[in-house]
């Protein structure tokens, strides 16, 4: 088939290859000039880390690896309170990858640039019933299947099912992003403030030059344009206001970011990801929010799947039985997530902090830690990948 995909991030790149080893021609057209870089760190856990073990990708992966040694808790006048080594927050050795999503996807994009149409800086209009699909600088053209891997707010969705907000789940809390100096000297670290409602981090992962501030706090919703970056910074820093410890530099560093991202945490739910000749793949179809630590993992896993059920029959309704309950169970993740990145009280962090400045001397450490980390690899691990080759 002819088969064009909207979106060149990891759902993208990811479809593009397995429906091209299935022997189809397959076009990906991308809003931006190119592949996007930057982004944070991601993980890839589970059956996902399947999909990129049969994709020949894991050492590449593992010499991409963020390698994060430990993260430190800060009160406001910049004393550490409590700190967690990777095993904390991170998983068992060979079962969780960690890698910046920028180089994940140079890796997908490298490995399908050869034999897929990629058009940049082009964007669809419109969808017909025939397959004609009109685009912004292009000229028209027909394809058999249009994939929807075009992110949470995805123009492919509102296209062929409409309006984001008959699908979207917003969880009462924003999240941002960006690129700033290595101030502090962190080396494979992350630091951290915690207010009550607002949280503030930043990290510098193996040979990274510069570090990554990440913000997250909760909030009704916010009225905001998505391409105004300049009201989404000044929104941050009023959300941000008064607190103390590296937060004020940090928001110094912010004025001059090029790569800001910003937007609130939500969920994708439909009752259905086929629409026609249109299908959804990854955050357009199930976004879990950067919450569940899922998001990567769900994209890899829904391209294969997408990918091996249109190559041995079952379609877009194969697609849907394989992975309807694998999304829905990482889904949920977010929630619990949640609770324990933006806390709700002075008191709730005083305790928090004080059982993880005692988990590392703690008889029971690795039941504790076991209690974290297995809810997410039950989940990451919920499906069982076929052999479609």
């Amino acid at each position: 088939m002819d088969i064009l995909i909207s979106g060149a991030s990891i759902a993208g790149t990811t479809t593009a290859y397995w429906l091209r080893r299935y022997g189809h021609t397959v076009t990906v057209v991308e809003r931006a000039p190119a592949i996007r870089p930057g982004g944070y760190k991601v993980d890839i856990r589970g059956a996902a880390l399947d999909v990129i073990r049969r994709m020949g990708l894991l050492d590449q992966v593992r010499a991409h690896s963020t390698d994060m040694r430990h993260a430190t808790h800060y009160n406001r006048a910049g004393k550490p309170v409590a700190v967690m080594d990777a095993a904390i927050f991170g998983g068992r050795e060979g079962e969780d990858e960690e890698i910046m999503r920028g180089d994940l996807n140079r890796l997908l994009f490298d490995l399908t640039r050869d034999e897929v149409e990629y058009v940049f800086d082009d964007t669809i209009t419109a969808i017909a019933d025939d397959g004609t699909v009109t685009f912004e600088n292009s000229a028209p053209r027909v394809f058999d299947v249009v994939v929807g891997a075009d992110g949470v707010h995805s123009t492919t969705r509102r296209l062929a099912f409409g309006d984001e907000s008959r699908f979207a789940r917003e969880m009462g809390h924003y999240v941002a992003i960006c690129s700033v100096p290595n101030h502090l000297g962190l080396d494979r670290e992350e630091a951290c403030h915690v207010a009550p409602g607002r949280t503030a981090m930043v990290y510098s992962t193996r040979a990274a030059t510069d570090a990554k501030a990440l913000f997250l706090w909760s909030s009704p919703a916010l009225d905001h344009d998505r391409r105004d970056v300049a009201a989404q910074k000044r929104l941050l820093a009023e959300a941000m206001s008064g607190l103390g410890w590296e937060v004020p530099a940090l928001l110094e560093h912010v004025e001059r970011a090029q790569d800001f991202y910003f937007d609130s945490l939500t969920r994708i739910h439909l009752d259905t990801w086929s629409a026609g000749r249109v299908v959804l793949v990854g955050d357009a179809a199930y976004c879990a929010s950067p919450a569940s630590g899922q998001g990567t993992s769900l994209a890899l896993v829904g391209a294969y799947v997408l990918a091996g059920e249109l190559a041995r029959g079952d379609g877009f309704a194969g697609y849907e039985r394989e992975m309807r309950a694998f999304a829905e169970a990482n889904q949920k993740l977010a929630d619990t997530n949640l609770k324990g990145m933006v806390m709700p009280s002075a008191v709730a962090i005083w305790i928090s902090m004080k059982v993880l400045s005692l988990v590392p001397r703690l008889p029971m450490r690795n039941a504790m830690v076991e209690r974290i980390a297995g809810p997410i690899r039950e989940a990451a691990n919920g499906i069982e990948l076929k052999s479609y080759l």
